[in-house]
């Protein structure tokens, strides 16, 4: 297995690597090419988009600013609003349905580190050495279709939010979310449903 199929599939990887350093290179600079652009030079902007993301639908928005980390593995479907000042880290995959809508200051974090320090730390590190100190893994998120993420919302490593649901403003979703649900608070819980769902 090499380093991004060991990212991929979730276990420890050097996201100090040349393969991730690349990926970073290529998405900083078309980041940085998106957020030059005026607001209404709506066909430049999705053709950055084409570049940056894995895949990506029609009647797709980003506001400005936005960071992502590789880009590459950012799956959006088609209706999707995501508005300004969203942060990406996709060093897994995140995927995104349709019909969603992403409200500003949302981060969708698919890497993390070991809890335990002993575990987090990388073996046989040393102040000077230039092997990375900390031991990193990525998990995959995805936001089911016809989501609405409230504004300054944080989803962890490895969540799924079925189809449907919506997120509280400043939540942090920590576990999966069913589908057509309305969830809130720090750790994220459901509150009810929606959509025709019984209770």
């Amino acid at each position: 297995m090499n380093k991004l199929e060991k990212c991929m599939a979730g276990e420890y990887y050097d996201c100090h690597d040349k393969i991730f350093l690349e990926f970073k290179a290529h998405a900083r600079k078309l980041v940085k090419e998106y957020h030059a652009l005026a607001y209404e030079q709506k066909e430049e902007k999705t053709n950055i988009l084409k570049q940056l993301f894995g895949e990506i639908g029609t009647n797709v928005s980003v506001g400005v600013p936005f960071i992502c980390d590789y880009g590459r593995n950012i799956h959006i479907g088609n209706n999707v609003s995501v508005n300004m000042n969203c942060t990406f880290v996709d060093c897994n995959k995140i995927t995104i349905g349709d019909n969603v809508l992403i409200a500003s200051n949302v981060q969708l974090y698919t890497a993390a580190h070991p809890v335990e320090l002993g575990e987090r730390l990388t073996p046989g590190w040393e102040p000077g050495m230039e092997q990375y100190f900390c031991r990193t893994y990525a998990l995959p998120i995805t936001i089911g279709s016809g989501c609405w993420l409230g504004g300054g919302v944080i989803v962890l490593p490895g969540v799924t939010i079925g189809a449907g649901s919506v997120i509280g403003a400043g939540s942090v979703v920590t576990k999966d979310i069913p589908e057509n649900s309305v969830a809130v608070g720090n750790p994220c819980r459901v509150i009810r449903t929606v959509n025709g769902e019984k209770v």
